[in-house]
């Protein structure tokens, strides 16, 4: 199974007045990391978009929050492919310090290929074949 890991400090922008990370902000973070890991795979999603009017839209979310993470800390943000369906994949994220390994939050992306149709309507399809290759050869 192929992980990706993408680090960043923890800002002050990133905190609530409790000065602990504000939630919405672990959702921003996985969906970053998770567009990291599908350029890292080969399927960078813009150029996908532009090219092939195929984009994996978000279809459902959720994160599990296990430990504060606070101002300048720096945290790792671990990404994976946990299944590939037809038309749908989910991801898997855990978020933790980089000093003392500590599970901050785990999270998960559940998102299906569309393609945008003309008037910016979306249809669910099946992963294309040279995409659904990719992607299973980052589940093994």
């Amino acid at each position: 199974m192929k992980v990706h890991i993408w680090e960043r400090k923890v800002m002050w922008g990133d905190l609530d007045s409790l000065g602990i990370v504000f939630y919405p902000r672990y959702y921003e973070w996985m969906d970053a990391s998770s567009h990291l890991f599908f350029e890292a795979l080969g399927i960078p999603l813009g150029e996908i978009l532009r090219a092939r009017r195929i984009v994996f839209g978000l279809a459902a979310t959720s994160c599990r929050y296990i430990s504060p993470a606070r101002y300048h800390e720096r945290i790792q943000i671990r990404t994976c492919l946990k299944e590939v369906g037809s038309k749908t994949l989910e991801l898997g994220h855990a978020i933790s310090t980089v000093s003392e390994g500590r599970l901050v939050a785990e999270g998960s992306e559940r998102r299906i290929c569309v393609e945008v149709l003309e008037g910016g309507r979306l249809r669910a399809i099946a992963i294309p074949d040279d995409l659904m290759e990719i992607l299973r050869g980052a589940l093994e």
